[in-house]
This record gives C-alpha cells, structure tokens and sequence, in this order.
C-alpha cells in the first residue's frame, strides 16, 4: 500500500499543536508495520516441471528462483539496470575482453558452506564446457575464467560480447556450490534470501526465509507459490482471500476484480512476445509464400481484443523494450484476399495445420486464428498440450507445424541466429548480423546492427508475433513492495512485507 504523506502549512506553532490533539495524532501517518512471521501466498499459471535450473528449460524456473534462492555476480533490478550482488563491484577492460569480479565478503550457501572463488570458476565453468546447460552458448565468447585471488574471479574473452553481462544476471551466471551432491531436479541450494522448503507437485513450491542471509533480511517468513492455470479458478482464489498476490491476471477477468474492495490490479512492463512460430524447416512451410499467406491472414487487431485489451501489437522479434527494437509494422497488412492469392501461387489450395498450444494459454486467441484462417482456406486443427509435452515434442523435438507460446525472456534475439532453435529459421545473414551486434563495444552500433537482422527476419515471415503482453498483476492491501515489471521472468521477492 503506497505510504501518503500530508502536506501541511505551519503557520503557527499553536496551530500546529491544535491539530496534533484534535487529530489524535503525534506526527505524519507511519507506515504500516511488516509482520515478520507473515506468509506471502501468491498465486502463478506456470508450474516448473522440474527444479533444475541447469537443464531445464522454461521460465517458470527463472521466474521464482532466480534472485530467491539462486544469485550470481550481478542482478537485474526492476528498472532493468544491472547491479553487482555476489561481486561488490565490476570492471570491464577498455577492449571489452576482461570482466573483473570483486566477490562479497560473508556470503553463505544456504547448507552453511562459504561462498568461495572457486564456486564461481566452477560455476560459470560449467556452463561454458555443457551443452546440455539450457544458457550453455552464452558464455560462448569467453575462453577462460579464473580465480585471481580468493576473493577475484576474471573472465577473458576472445572477441567483445555486449551480452555478457546481461547473460551472467539470468541462468549462466549463477553461482552453485563447488561439489554439491543434492538433486537438483528436487531441490535447490544457493546463497538467496530464501531457501527451498517443499515442494508439493501440481500444487505448490514454499519458500521460507534464509535467516542466514548476508543481505538486508526478507520481511517474509513464508512465501507459498500456488499453481492455478485456469483463469477463472485463479481469479476466485484470489478473491476468496487465498491468495494475496496473483501474476498474470486474465484481461478478460480484470472487471471481476476491479470491482472487489481491497485488491489493487496494476499493469506491469514486459518483452513477453506472444509467438506464432512456424516451423520452417517442414514443408510447406519452408516456403515464405506459405509464411507470409498465413501472416496477412492474421487481423492482429482482433487478437488483441480477444485477449482482453492488455497487449499491444508486434510484427518484430524484438520487443519494443528490448535493444534493436524497430517498429515493423508496414512489413506485413492484415489481407485475405492476398492470403489466398499467396497460397494459390504456393499450390497450396486447400491446406490443413496443426498449432500445438500449451493448455494454460486458454482458447482465446487460436479460436480467433481458427477463424481467421479458415476465411482463406486453411483449416487450423488446435492440439492443447500439458506444457512438458510441447518441451517435448516442439521445444526438444521439432515436431509440430504451428506453435504458440509466450517467449517471456528479454533480449533472446539470438535464438533466431541459431539454426538449431525450434523455430528452424536458418538465414547467414542474419546470423552474421546478430553475431555482429554481439561483439560491437559501441552500443549504438549494436543496435544498428539488431534492427538490420529483426527486420530481416520479419521479411522472411519467419514467424508471427501476434503481440506483447502487458502483465496484469492483483495485489491485496497491506502487501508493498510486490513487483509488478517483468513479473513473468524473474518475481524478486526479497523486499516484499505484510503489513500487521
């Protein structure tokens, strides 16, 4: 609940103190006081399929783990600016090619063990030599990292990467316990504010506060994440009072809360890209005439409305708050009539696809597709899939035509310089591009260099970007300091209180 603070004009003293006693008061209104022993009960869509933040792949890992219980060098503040954590401080050689690390005196892992050089080594090592590692690339362009002193950690690199410190706030800088035996599929061991109590599958994760914490400690004892993917069922657990937080709120439910006393809905900054994927390695849509048909047969603008409102609409790969963001707009116009002409001169008169979607999406926008593309003859079978099955089958396997899913992760634009990504989108200019912005030193350049690509890749409708999200987020009153930007990848909890 936000603090008000009380203007007044002093004009005398005896005023001043007239206004004390008739008000009751001794002063300006304080702020609510936090209960200590309070437990956060916040309700997610997304339940992780298993706890192993190395391998497995998925935002609903990074979203409550990543700066609760897990850390590293540096971190992600809610402005997106980076800020030293593990390391006091940072420094980059005039070359980009050194990282200097000055780690943090009396950081613990959770099981009591000091936080030591040779973990980070160990660590970011890791990362660099397993391709099994879901950020295994991202430390692609460092060839050593080092321990100076028991308290330095340098990294060398062989060509600048203007991603590497942005890459070391998410999966492949995280700092884990040199020799550590506990499984990760289950459990989690790091040096964050909170520690991992319970996991119940299909119902909840607990978190309970780490008292040995070498920051400033949680103002949470407990915080309970329940998992609830359908919509409705999400919104009346919160308003029955079960839950006292709860991301990703269905726009088309907003009013049911915005009615309710004692909830606050507040709409939160992201680079969630909501993506249409094509697969392009299949026939037919290995041919661009296909990808572009099924383009101009999207009224973006309907699904935009079909969703609630709460989205604005994106004909890019990157996201409006991400670097080498472009407005794209006139590469694609919402044209049946030139759908179908496209996929007659395809030889493709009477097409029939599958989208895979996972089932905690809801129906809104494919039943809006279906539609669409049945207004220029493509018949669009929807198969709703648990979200393991479509890691399984479209993620690991490729095996699909037509995929929908929420890229929630911020300057991801170099999975469409990988081949070997799900999408299939193989273009070496575009990959000499992003390979370019990459290792420029001058941000600007970088830049350049990303619009160059994403507009490439727009050309080449190698998918569509139906929108990007704005995060609805519930909070109750008596609850500060919730997040309400970028919720949906990393939830920091560590200055969230209940008032008592």
């Amino acid at each position: 609940m936000p603090q008000h603070r009380v203007r007044r004009q002093l004009l005398t003293a005896a005023i001043a103190v007239a206004a004390l006693v008739l008000t009751g008061c001794t002063g300006p209104s304080a702020a609510p006081t936090p209960d200590a022993d309070a437990t956060l009960r916040v309700g997610l869509v997304l339940e992780p399929s298993d706890l192993d933040i190395r391998t497995t792949s998925g935002a609903a890992l990074e979203q409550i783990l990543i700066d609760n219980v897990y850390q590293g060098l540096v971190s992600r503040a809610e402005d997106d600016r980076i800020v030293d954590t593990l390391a006091t401080s940072h420094e980059i050689s005039a070359d980009g090619l050194t990282y200097t690390f000055v780690l943090r005196d009396g950081v613990t892992f959770h099981d009591g063990a000091p936080l030591t050089a040779a973990d980070v080594v160990d660590s970011l090592t890791q990362v660099q030599q397993d391709a099994s590692f879901v950020d295994h690339l991202a430390l692609e362009q460092v060839e050593s990292i080092t321990a100076v002193d028991e308290g330095t950690v340098r990294l060398q690199l062989g060509s600048p990467d203007a991603n590497l410190l942005w890459a070391l706030t998410g999966r492949a800088g995280l700092v884990l316990q040199q020799g550590a035996t506990n499984d990760r599929s289950t459990t989690a061991v790091g040096t964050g504010p909170f520690t991992l109590q319970a996991w119940k599958q299909g119902d909840s994760i607990t978190f309970e506060r780490n008292d040995a914490y070498w920051g400033d400690a949680p103002k949470l004892r407990e915080v309970v994440f329940s998992y609830i993917p359908d919509a409705a069922s999400a919104v009346n657990a919160t308003l029955a009072g079960e839950l006292d937080a709860q991301i990703g709120l269905d726009a088309n439910l907003r009013d049911q809360v915005a009615r309710a006393e004692g909830f606050t809905v507040t709409e939160g900054k992201t680079t969630d890209k909501y993506t249409l994927a094509f697969n392009n390695r299949r026939a037919p849509l290995d041919d661009p005439r296909v990808r572009e048909a099924l383009r101009t047969a999207i009224d973006h603008a309907a699904i935009v409305e079909a969703v609630g409102g709460a989205a604005v609409e994106q004909y890019g790969p990157i996201p409006e708050l991400d670097p080498g963001y472009e407005d794209l707009t006139g590469v694609v116009d919402y044209d049946p009539d030139r759908a179908k002409s496209l996929l007659a001169e395809a030889g493709q008169d009477d097409l029939a696809l599958t989208l895979v979607i996972p089932n905690h999406y809801g129906t809104a926008a494919s039943k809006v597709l279906v539609s669409q593309f049945a207004a220029v003859g493509v018949t669009l079978t929807v198969d709703s899939v648990e979200f393991p099955t479509w890691l399984n089958d479209v993620y690991t396997n490729h095996d699909y035509d037509l995929s929908f899913v929420n890229h929630v992760e911020a300057r991801d634009f170099q999975n469409w310089a990988n081949p070997d990504y799900y999408y299939g989108y193989d273009n070496p200019r575009v990959q000499a591009l992003a390979a370019e912005a990459r290792t420029a030193t001058d941000p600007a350049t970088a830049d350049a260099k990303l619009r160059e690509a994403a507009a490439l890749v727009s050309n080449d409708h190698a998918a569509d970007w139906l929108y990007t999200a704005i995060t609805l987020t519930v909070v109750r009153d008596g609850v500060t300091g919730f997040p309400t930007d970028f919720v949906s990848e990393h939830l920091d909890l560590s200055d969230v209180a209940v008032a008592d």
